[in-house]
């Protein structure tokens, strides 16, 4: 069953550049193409794509404030976003993970990149580009949050899905957990499964957030 793609971009020959590039592989397929951030919203309702690749930059509404929408919107839990834009900014990646973008790509990533990030992030993981993760995703903890995430929000947890949690949050896979706790990748699988369920996170960009915004992490810590 081939993985849904919406391609959002108010640039013409960069939708159809996107199109070629996901349609060349056999397990993906396009299912719309928007132009600004509205018509973003309306396909992902109308079609409830796997991943919807979202420019940051658009006319009308912004890639952002349509992430938001299609994030908060129950009927579309499904939907995962990977944003990608030609601005290497700490903030609009910062801005992008807060209103919950599952991953964030620039639009020189190498083809091959692209599509094996469009796979990572309709299987539920986080992407984000190489180089910046840890940069990234310390800034959580030094920015304002007008709904900072409470430390009672971990009281559910057990040490060891702390532990867990902690790794997450500093860009290890389920491959590396396992390997740091000497437990099968199924455990580790396991692990980030509940966690998930416990935290009420979409995906694994979400437990990085709160990883930080409740001081389970803290910048430099590692």
């Amino acid at each position: 069953m081939s993985i849904r793609v919406v391609v959002a971009d108010d640039q013409t020959l960069v939708r159809a550049g996107f199109r070629l590039l996901v349609e060349s592989a056999p397990d993906l397929e396009v299912v719309g193409e928007a132009v600004d951030g509205v018509q973003a919203v309306e396909l992902a309702r109308q079609q409830r794509p796997d991943v919807v690749l979202m420019d940051i930059r658009m006319p009308t509404m912004d890639g952002l404030e349509a992430t938001r929408q299609i994030t908060t919107d129950q009927l579309l839990a499904g939907v995962r976003i990977l944003m990608l834009t030609t601005f290497d900014l700490d903030e609009y990646v910062y801005q992008a993970l807060r209103v919950g973008a599952s991953g964030f790509l620039l639009k020189d990533t190498p083809p091959a990149d692209l599509l094996a990030a469009i796979r990572v992030v309709a299987a539920g993981d986080a992407l984000l580009a190489p180089g910046i993760t840890r940069r990234l995703i310390a800034e959580f903890a030094r920015r304002p949050d007008p709904a900072p995430v409470a430390p009672a929000a971990l009281d559910t947890l057990t040490e060891r899905e702390r532990e867990v949690l902690a790794l997450v949050a500093h860009g290890l896979s389920n491959g590396e957990i396992a390997e740091r706790l000497v437990v099968s990748s199924a455990t580790s699988k396991t692990y980030v499964s509940r966690l998930l369920a416990k935290l009420g996170a979409r995906d694994r960009a979400q437990l990085v957030a709160i990883a930080y915004e409740t001081g389970l992490v803290t910048p430099g810590a590692g």
